[in-house]
């Protein structure tokens, strides 16, 4: 008979089945009163481990039906709640004939419907246990508790199955923020596999490896189905590889997720008796449709950051780079900027890439971190100073894992404050990598910051991160894979000592752009780069997508208007930024008069209307997440009372949007532009509120580049 273990917050329920004969399992989810039954058994956890194989019939390269997890059965479950009302279980689980114990902890923060797990396996053998892959998180896609039965047919195709629909996300350099809708039966294809009596040994997997957690694909899936009225959504929250999949089953359709494993990324770690071993966490959450689950990620995002900084109040900023000094900074090019960055409402003025270098080729330089002299003859506290002069905070580029091979410090540091492959120094666009987990490499990021902090008073960084060296580093690791998981570890750590020993210090990631935008960043940042994308016509779907990765406060995405662009140009370049962090670049000290006041409008849009919503507003698209070559574009942010909508057409074909807004049905919605004013511009775009089918209808000009930001203000009718 099974037993159950049901717990929860006020909003989220989770109940959980396993025997003496049965692994554990998620046996339903109930959110805000609304239940989802899992009846089909997916184990919670999966240990794949050499020697142990799959427990499947045949040979299968899922994440799911290892023997290992197929063996684990119940011991014990203990739960607490934290000062802050965070509920935690954490369930014993034990494979006796094997000698491995697996405690699965679960988190709920109050008032969310995210779950965040991770399990530990602890080597209780006499034999070394090497493990190849440790899933935390497990389940089969379950029907709503109103159906009348779950679809258990298996001679056919279920038509429930087939409803189902994978949403995935896509990045390389430039090109973030392309997401993608998938039917299942795409992904996997119909097989018949019941014939055969046996579940199919493929799924639809997903892979991100290297250090470079984003720069294919994202640790971020959703798969739902409009006609079981249900959407999953899951993170895996790590700085480094991972997989997650997708695939059918006899009885249903499951997900699985995962950090490294052997078989995707060169994963592997031997426990030795008594040792343990924690996996990457996932967290997940369930709902009625995309937008529900979009909007509790938000919410969880908000409420487990670690480091708030200036998230409550998010600070304007701007930097030298984008079309602007392009990595060229000196004293003659910097001052003119800071004084006009000033006149637009700037809070910090950040100085990009380049002010250490002396040669001209700022690349393979980096690494000493200290201010060239030719850049900035009189030194650079003349340059930090005229920014606190000017009230903004100070700003540095810093790259602290890399270190260029004609620095002075690749001679200085030992060989095992690398990455190494057998012995031999990782080379990568001639640059090494710190390895963090050595006191040499943590040692020289540590002086470095301090004393740039405390030499010109940086109160802000921007963190990059340019190597890609391979699946990671055999220097005092079990594989390649173990070497970087434990320097993605390491390098967490150091932000978090970082920031507790300089606790007014903002910072951003930035990784080539966007090829870090995972949780494990995005939790410790202020903001975010979204990309490196130079092109302000492709950055709208850059810009729209962006909030599926992080918090809307946390996008900073670039705003870089020219100075030879016209004014509705000028406009949608501006209107980039303005649902996210306002990231200002750009020649301000040369824009005309109607431009830098068009600056000026837009940050005082921002700062009076949006801001005030934006650090507690959920996203949603009302044209759904576009596709890359998308005419319309439509990225919402919703609090409370308010929707705020910036709409970019690029040179639309048509005369007329139509934004669909079903959560405002009911409501009398008032709207307002935003920005640009009618009165900038020389284009008109005119606007109604459809009450009868809950859109907003507008009329654009076509065949050029156009943007608007809208206030939608609502209440009860």
């Amino acid at each position: 008979m099974p037993q159950t273990i049901q717990w929860g917050n006020t909003r989220c329920q989770l109940s959980f089945e396993y025997s003496g004969q049965t692994p554990l399992r998620l046996s339903s989810i109930t959110v805000d009163d609304e239940t989802v039954c899992i009846p089909y058994e997916v184990n919670m956890v999966e240990i794949l481990a050499a020697g142990r194989g799959s427990g499947h019939l045949l040979s299968s390269s899922r994440l799911i039906q290892t023997s290992l997890g197929e063996g684990l059965r119940f011991v014990s479950s203990s739960r607490t709640t934290s000062d802050d009302g965070t509920e935690q279980l954490c369930i014993t689980l034990a494979n006796d004939p094997d000698g491995v114990e697996a405690k699965l902890s679960l988190t709920l923060p109050q008032h969310t419907t995210v779950c965040r797990c991770e399990v530990t396996v602890t080597n209780l053998g006499q034999q070394p246990l090497v493990l190849e892959s440790v899933v935390p998180f497990a389940t089969s896609f379950g029907h709503r508790q109103a159906d009348a039965k779950a679809e258990t047919d298996q001679e056919h195709a279920s038509p429930a199955f087939d409803s189902w629909n994978i949403m995935k996300g896509s990045a390389e350099w430039l090109g973030e923020g392309r997401w993608s809708v998938i039917p299942i039966r795409e992904a996997c294809p119909y097989l018949n596999s019941a014939m055969a009596n046996r579940d199919p040994e493929g799924a639809y997997m997903v892979t991100s490896d290297g250090t470079f957690s984003t720069g294919t694909s994202m640790p971020v899936g959703i798969v739902y189905s409009d006609e079981a009225h249900i959407a999953w959504a899951f993170q895996i929250e790590h700085n480094g590889a991972w997989r997650w999949e997708v695939g059918e089953n006899l009885a249903d359709g499951y997900i699985a997720a995962s950090g490294p494993t052997w078989i995707d990324h060169g994963w592997g770690k031997t426990v030795q008796h008594g040792e343990s071993f924690t996996s990457v966490p996932v967290s997940f959450t369930c709902g009625h449709t995309v937008r529900d689950v979009i909007g509790e990620l938000t919410r969880y995002r908000r409420v487990t950051h670690l480091w708030h900084g200036d998230l409550d109040k998010p600070k304007v900023v701007f930097n030298d780079y984008m079309n602007t000094l392009n990595g060229d900074p000196t004293t003659d090019k910097l001052l003119p900027l800071i004084k006009a960055a000033s006149t637009t409402g700037a809070d910090v003025f950040c100085i990009d890439c380049g002010w250490y270098d002396d040669t001209g080729f700022w690349w393979p330089s980096v690494g000493e971190w200290q201010p060239s002299t030719t850049r900035f003859p009189n030194g650079l506290s003349e340059v930090t100073d005229a920014i606190r002069d000017a009230g903004m905070v100070p700003g540095l580029w810093l790259e602290p894992e890399s270190i260029g091979m004609y620095s002075p410090v690749a001679d200085k540091l030992p060989d095992e404050a690398f990455f190494l492959h057998d012995g031999m120094r990782e080379v990568e666009q001639q640059r090494y990598m710190l390895d963090l987990r050595h006191p040499a490499a943590r040692a020289h990021v540590d002086s470095t910051v301090d004393r740039l902090i405390e030499q010109f008073g940086i109160g802000y960084f921007k963190f990059d991160f340019n190597v890609r060296p391979g699946p990671g580093t055999t220097a005092n690791a079990h594989s390649a894979g173990d070497g970087l998981l434990e320097h993605n570890r390491a390098y967490a750590d150091w932000i978090d000592d970082l920031r507790a020993r300089h606790p007014d210090l903002l910072l951003e990631s930035c990784s080539s752009g966007a090829m870090r935008s995972d949780f494990v960043q995005s939790s410790r940042f202020d903001l975010l780069s979204t990309s490196d994308q130079q092109d302000y016509q492709l950055y709208p779907v850059i810009a729209a997508a962006a909030p599926m990765m992080m918090l809307p406060e946390q996008c900073g995405n670039w705003a870089y208007p020219e100075h030879d662009m016209d004014v509705e140009q000028f406009a949608f370049a501006l209107a980039n930024t303005m649902l996210g962090r306002y990231y200002l670049s750009g020649y301000v000290n040369r824009f005309s008069d109607w431009q830098n006041a068009l600056v000026r409008e837009s940050i005082g849009a921002y700062r009076e209307h949006i801001l005030p919503h934006l650090t507690q507003s959920v996203p949603f698209w009302p044209l759904g997440l576009p596709r890359w070559t998308d005419q319309h574009i439509a990225l919402g942010m919703q609090d409370n009372d308010v929707c705020f909508v910036t709409v970019w057409a690029r040179n639309s074909d048509t005369d007329q949007i139509r934004l669909p807004m079903p959560q405002l049905a009911g409501k009398h919605v008032a709207v307002e532009l935003l920005f640009p004013a009618e009165q900038s511009t020389d284009c008109t775009w005119s606007w109604n509120w459809n009450a009868d089918e809950y859109t907003l209808d507008l009329h654009i000009p076509q065949h050029m580049l156009s943007a608007r930001v809208f206030a939608l203000r609502y209440t009860q009718q």
